[in-house]
């Protein structure tokens, strides 16, 4: 099928999920994205053959999609309120996650360090942006136990980003972790900016073309947002770096130079991604599944359940453990297996590990296979321990953006 017959097919996809979900969601929560996955996987090459994967310009919108995913929950989160002991429990749980993952991946690679890297990271990875929908939707995003969400969530997300940029950039670690460490200077510098006064003439711009073909705001934050993949790209980072920062620094700016617009100017920015670039990444992720690989052998498809059972016992225990104190078992288990939840930044690990050969294409089915099934089973299941939550988002909606979250632990 030609680009653009993709790209249609792509689009009547994102049309119809919502439209299944909704259907779904009758009976029981299922995760929007579980539809434009399985759909991608449904007209793609392995099943129907209606949609090819590696097209230039779909590639290039995919990649967009997972960066506005990722500048969304790098918007979403507050660094007033994750502070203090939350922040110390989130990275805590991660690193003991790391070394538990590699550990564990180690003997299953059976002693491929490089292979090793590449499973043992990919088993500490939280899908905090494939999470945030169903978190918004569903009102779990407010109060204490939206914001551990988002903690242990973000350190999850990238904290695997840092590993796979000093343990599989090629690099050596120390080359590699200077470059972080110049990139982290530099977002330092953009942060303070960012949190500066902005003058009046800004404000104004904000207001005067928020409702005009100039939309000053939404072309203010997508430069921002270019910029920062840009300099990630500078630094031979991922771009899920750049696309994080982006998200802190229109957070700052906006609750700074348009704290009574900046919901709407929000609102915007998600119609564009949600509206457009994630349904694209998420249906192309389907699409470049590779099924032919998971089920041709036996041990691959029999990985699939080990590797589930690992992203609980891995990255779960860890956040079981150190959830906030306060935390009823209930609220615990919910955010272990939120925290569980993985799939774009196992895409994106087990692609670097196809292409640097350190893992067999049976293994990196397997895990974004396991990846999938986590996002199919944990977030319905985290619903379920807190159906509360669904009734007071449908009764009160989402908060207004202007009200921060002041919860810390």
């Amino acid at each position: 099928m030609a680009q653009s017959g993709t790209l249609l097919l792509i689009m009547a996809i994102a049309v119809l999920a919502p439209l299944l979900a909704h259907a779904a969601n009758r009976r029981i929560p299922v995760p929007l994205v579980i539809f434009e996955i399985l759909l991608g996987v449904l007209v793609g090459p392995d099943v129907l053959g209606w949609a090819t994967a590696h097209e230039e310009s779909i590639d290039v919108l995919s990649d967009l999609g997972l960066a506005m995913l990722i500048f969304l929950a790098g918007y979403e989160i507050d660094f007033a309120a994750v502070r203090g002991g939350t922040l110390h429990r989130s990275l805590a749980a991660w690193a003991i996650s790391l070394a538990a993952g590699l550990g564990i991946a180690y003997a299953l690679a059976d002693g491929r360090a490089t292979a090793s890297f590449v499973i043992g990271t990919a088993l500490t990875s939280t899908a905090l942006g494939t999470i945030l929908p169903v978190l918004r939707d569903s009102g779990n995003l407010r109060g204490p136990f939206g914001t551990a969400v988002l903690a242990f969530g973000a350190v999850g997300e990238f904290g695997p980003v840092i590993a796979m940029a000093v343990l599989l950039s090629g690099r050596r670690p120390g080359q590699a972790t200077l470059l972080l460490l110049a990139f982290a200077a530099v977002t330092a510098a953009a942060l303070w900016w960012a949190s500066r006064p902005r003058r009046p003439w800004f404000s104004e711009m904000v207001e005067r073309t928020l409702h005009t073909s100039g939309q000053f705001a939404v072309r203010f934050v997508m430069l921002l947002l270019a910029a920062m993949l840009g300099l990630s790209r500078v630094f031979g980072l991922d771009i899920l770096l750049g696309a994080f920062a982006a998200g802190v620094l229109t957070r700052l700016v906006l609750r700074g130079a348009a704290p009574e617009s900046r919901g709407e100017v929000l609102g915007r920015i998600e119609a564009i991604g949600f509206g457009f670039l994630v349904p694209v990444f998420f249906v192309v992720t389907g699409i470049e599944f590779d099924l032919d690989a998971l089920v041709d052998d036996g041990r691959p498809l029999l990985l699939v359940p080990a590797f589930l059972a690992l992203f609980l016992v891995v990255r779960g225990i860890p956040l079981y453990v150190l959830a906030p104190r306060g935390f009823h078992r209930r609220d615990r288990a919910a955010l272990t297996l939120y925290g569980s939840t993985c799939l774009p930044l196992v895409v994106a690990i087990t692609t670097i590990g196809l292409d640097d050969r350190a893992i067999t294409t049976g293994e990196a089915a397997a895990l974004v296979g396991a990846a999938l099934v986590s996002v199919l089973v944990f977030p319905p299941a985290a619903l379920g321990l807190r159906p509360g939550a669904r009734g007071d988002a449908a009764a009160g909606g989402r908060p207004p953006a202007d009200q921060e979250t002041s919860e810390s632990w």
